[in-house]
């Protein structure tokens, strides 16, 4: 007896069937050469129910490959014949044309001492490779894979300003489309030398350059250009770290062609310009010189004999000195310039120190000038001396004694007469001495008063000379 037939949601829940009542239909039908044409027709329908289950068994079977599968198959078919030894072109007479780009990410030191900027950058090439293509409808509709760096060939950029080497991360992926467009981007931290200027510390603006061209291969070779335009890379600064204390201004970009003995080489420049914060310089350094130097001016208004001055002076130059010290570890040191702000202490400091050497050889002249006067004493405070002011002689006091009373009082008289005149004599001489040191001191006085204004409207020309500059360098600094 033949089986019954199998409904079509019997065949869907359950496709064995279909395959087994297919094959029992026939057999019985096969077995009955009797049978009707509505055996036949039933037969026919298992048929066609098995050809479904067949087909849906094979789409099933498809679907359950996964994509990856394509994926490995593209990349084994790409890398099986490539040469990374090779530059990747049909034409040998053709430039690989490799594509630039920058982005300023941090600058992480300024060393003006040894002439490095450390900075950290985001940098992109990408080149077309004749080598790595295929149709997208062979690999699951597949645009774009990722194949390690190592088994293709790269081009052989550097940066000339390169001197040191930091850590940077190691990306051995690059990305590759199915036109053979090779995209590689990586991060990097660059120590290049820089020419740093340090004269308008702290309104300093730095302009350093990072040049990048091929090593070995010509321009008619390798070719570079830029991946954006040169005006989005210059004002780009949406990668840039704002929060050091260095401010990124804009990344000016050129393409020359360096010309040497072997041969003509394609190359881009980027200037990094950046600029400093000065607000903590102002607040640490600017402010209290200006102080330091008000206080030195001030000095000048004591007279020039006057021993608190040098006492004053002193302590000033204390002053200058400790924080110089202290300055010293902020101010940037470079062979090449030294810092305006430098410059000016020192010349403040020489005028401080002359200031101070001629006060201490003044008061040392009128020391000694009137030490030498107090040496020659008033000879009317000193008696018994002659008409030429010397002292008489005892033993001529004693034989004078024994002459007669008349002679004695003669010359008695005749000796008052003489000792007045020689004291009056003594003391006029010894005003008229002190009126000439006065009068040298004076002398003396008026010429260091000449000399200390001198001092201070050179001073004063200094310090205008110093604003006006520091003005000139803080609107430079604020124009950019």
């Amino acid at each position: 007896m033949c089986p019954t037939s199998t409904t079509a949601e019997e065949i869907m829940r359950f496709p064995q069937l279909a395959i087994f009542n297919s094959k029992a239909h026939v057999v019985c039908v096969m077995g009955k050469p009797e049978a009707s044409k509505g055996t036949s027709a039933s037969i026919m329908t298992h048929l066609w129910s098995l050809i479904l289950v067949v087909a849906s068994g094979i789409q099933a079977t498809d679907t359950s490959h996964p994509r990856n599968s394509a994926i490995r198959h593209l990349t084994k078919n790409l890398l099986q014949k490539y040469h990374k030894e090779v530059r990747p072109v049909h034409n040998w007479s053709e430039a690989t044309t490799v594509y630039l780009d920058l982005f300023v990410h941090a600058v992480l030191d300024v060393d003006a001492q040894n002439q490095k900027l450390k900075t950290s950058i985001w940098y992109r090439e990408v080149w077309d490779d004749e080598f790595l293509y295929w149709n997208t409808s062979m690999f699951d509709d597949i645009r774009e894979i990722s194949l390690p760096l190592s088994a293709l060939w790269a081009p052989d950029i550097i940066i000339n300003e390169f001197v040191d080497i930091e850590r940077s991360p190691d990306l051995p992926y690059v990305y590759v489309n199915s036109s053979g467009t090779v995209r590689n981007t990586k991060p990097i931290q660059v120590v290049s030398a820089c020419s740093l200027e340090t004269y308008a510390f702290p309104f300093d603006i730095q302009n350093c350059s990072l040049t990048f061209n091929s090593i070995l291969h010509t321009v008619e070779d390798i070719d570079l250009a830029f991946l954006r335009s040169r005006e989005d890379i210059k004002h780009d600064k949406k990668a840039f770290l704002n929060d050091s204390e260095w401010e990124l201004l804009s990344v000016p970009s050129t393409y020359n062609i360096l010309q040497n003995s072997a041969g003509d080489f394609a190359q881009i420049q980027f200037n990094v310009v950046i600029r400093r914060r000065p607000l903590v310089y102002v607040v640490s350094l600017l402010i209290p010189s200006i102080f330091l130097m008000l206080v030195d001016l001030g000095s000048f208004y004591l007279p020039p004999n006057c021993r608190a001055r040098i006492v004053f002076k002193t302590g000033v130059l204390v002053g200058y000195t400790v924080f110089r010290v202290n300055m010293s570890d902020e101010v940037p040191r470079s062979a090449a310039s030294t810092p305006l702000i430098e410059i000016f202490f020192t010349v403040c400091m020489a005028f401080l120190v002359l200031s101070l050497s001629k006060s201490i050889l003044l008061i040392k002249f009128l020391h000694d000038e009137r030490c030498s006067g107090r040496e020659r004493p008033l000879l009317c405070l000193r008696g018994d001396t002659d008409a030429d002011g010397t002292r008489m002689d005892p033993k001529a006091q004693l034989a004078g004694a024994t002459e007669s009373p008349i002679c004695q009082e003669h010359q008695a008289q005749s000796g008052t007469l003489k000792e007045v005149w020689s004291q009056l004599r003594s003391i006029s001489d010894y005003v008229q001495a002190q009126e000439q040191a006065d009068q040298r001191e004076i002398e003396w006085l008026a010429l260091l008063y000449r000399f200390d204004r001198l001092l201070f409207r050179s001073y004063i020309i200094m310090l205008g000379l110093y604003t006006i500059t520091l003005c000139s360098l803080w609107a430079l600094w604020s124009s950019w």
